[in-house]
C-alpha cells in the first residue's frame, strides 16, 4: 500500500450542462457526489481523466438519452478540474485489484443475491458499484484509511477495426470520494468545444 498515494495532480473533465459549468467556474456551486446503484466505481464525483472530448461526447449523449443521467443537460459543456488523487484505489495496481476481489468474496458470502452488471458494454455496473462501496465500508469498519479516489481503465464501445484489442470509447475514469481532492475548476482550452 505504500504506492497508493499517487504523486502530483491529474486533470479530470466532467461533462455537464453549460449552466452548471458556469456556476462551477464562478464558484457558485460544487459538484455533488453521485450515489446511483449503477455507478461504475461506487459513490463519488466522476471525471474522465485527460479527455475533454470524451466528457463532451458523454454530455451530448445525455441530450439524446436523458434517462442515462439524473441531471438535465440541454447545452452540453465540459468543465476541467485539477485533482489530487490522494490515497487512491488505483485499479491499475495489482494489490488494489486483489482488494476489490476480496471485497467481492466477502460480499458474496454475506448477501443471498448480488446485483448484476448489465446493458451494452455493461453500462449499468450495479455489481461493481456494490463491491467497491462494500470495500469502502469494510475498510471503515476495520479502521483502515479511507480512499480519497478511485481510478480505473475501461474498455468500452466498438472495436476500432476488425480483431482490434482497442475500443472506440476506451477511457480512464476517476471517482473522487473526498471533495477536498478537487483543487479547482477551469475552462478547457479546446477549439472543438
Amino acid at each position: 500500500m505504500s504506492y497508493a498515494k499517487l504523486p502530483s495532480f491529474v486533470l479530470g473533465f466532467h461533462g455537464c450542462d453549460q449552466s452548471l459549468k458556469e456556476d462551477l467556474l464562478l464558484q457558485r456551486t460544487k459538484l455533488k457526489s453521485s450515489n446511483n446503484c449503477y455507478d461504475w466505481l461506487g459513490s463519488g464525483i466522476y471525471f474522465w481523466e485527460n479527455d475533454p472530448d470524451r466528457a463532451l461526447s458523454w454530455a451530448r449523449s445525455v441530450v439524446d438519452n436523458p434517462k442515462i443521467c439524473k441531471s438535465s443537460i440541454t447545452t452540453p459543456a465540459v468543465v476541467g478540474a485539477v485533482i489530487d488523487l490522494g490515497f487512491c484505489l488505483n485499479l491499475f495496481d495489482e494489490n488494489h485489484l486483489k482488494l476489490v476481489k476480496l471485497s467481492y468474496k466477502i460480499l458474496s458470502s454475506v448477501e443471498d443475491k448480488l446485483p448484476e452488471n448489465k446493458g451494452k458494454n455493461l453500462a449499468l455496473r450495479n455489481l461493481d458499484c456494490a463491491v467497491i462501496n462494500a470495500l469502502h465500508k469494510y475498510r471503515e469498519k476495520m479502521g483502515s484509511p479511507a480512499f480519497d479516489s478511485v481510478r480505473a481503465p475501461f474498455w468500452e464501445g466498438d472495436d476500432l477495426y476488425p480483431g482490434a484489442g482497442f475500443k472506440d470509447k476506451n477511457h480512464i475514469q476517476i471517482c473522487v470520494r473526498n471533495p477536498k481532492c478537487i483543487k479547482g475548476y477551469f475552462d478547457p482550452l479546446n477549439n472543438d468545444m
